[in-house]
């Protein structure tokens, strides 16, 4: 109950949070605008790589606002943020309500690095700790860890991890758990800092790395 009350409590403090406004796209303009996205994004928003994230599906509102960060400044990427810099306002909406309308794409089980293995662990089959790792990653999606402050991630992602578009919470499902070891750990160090009243820094600073591995398992298993 305990834990279940702290995902509530951060959901109702943050039903109060704005979203992100500005014009609806076009998907059909977004289609060629988005050709110089496609060399890392994919095609269709899902990326081959899986140190570039999938954009398809993704809420409008959340992909225009990291583009306008890009391009301002407030979030750091030299690709990205050159990029942005040649993007109008019409331009990333567009590109959003394109990349909005695919779906993602579903991913295999991630291949887990034994370089770090202990004696004792490395005993264990790969594909065991892995489903060790996402089963850790799904309880602490779910019920956070009161005993640290660690929220649950259900609060801002939803259960099913689609986001939440009226408060401007990205959809994290079928993500590449390679790219989101990368944004919570960049989170963590503050080496990401567009984040609206701090909350992602907040939640990633008090997880251990074996925690934002697992939790980024789990997330990259959702469908």
């Amino acid at each position: 109950m305990k834990k279940q009350w702290l995902a509530l409590s951060l959901a109702l403090a943050l039903t109060g949070a704005s979203g992100v406004s500005q014009a609806e796209g076009t998907a059909e303009a977004g289609k060629s605008k988005s050709a110089t996205c496609a060399g890392c994004h994919g095609e269709q928003g899902n990326s081959m790589v899986a140190t570039f994230p999938k954009l398809a599906q993704q809420h409008p509102s959340y992909l225009v606002k990291q583009l306008q960060a890009f391009k301002n400044g407030t979030r750091k990427d030299p690709m990205m943020s050159g990029i942005a810099a040649g993007l109008s306002d019409d331009d990333m909406a567009d590109i959003a309500a394109y990349y909005a309308e695919h779906k993602i794409s579903d991913n295999p089980l991630p291949i887990l690095n034994d370089d770090d293995d202990t004696a004792d662990q490395a005993a264990i089959k790969p594909e065991e700790k892995v489903i060790a790792l996402i089963k850790q990653g799904g309880d602490l999606y779910r019920n956070g860890d009161l005993t640290r402050e660690v929220s649950a991630c259900i609060a801002c992602h939803d259960p099913q991890g689609k986001g939440n578009k009226p408060a401007g919470f990205p959809l994290v499902k079928s993500q590449h758990a390679d790219y989101l070891i990368k944004a919570l750990t960049d989170f963590k160090s503050d080496a990401r800092s567009n984040n609206p009243e701090n909350i992602m820094h907040m939640i990633a600073k008090k997880m251990t790395d074996e925690e934002i591995k697992a939790v980024a398992y789990y997330i990259s298993m959702m469908k």
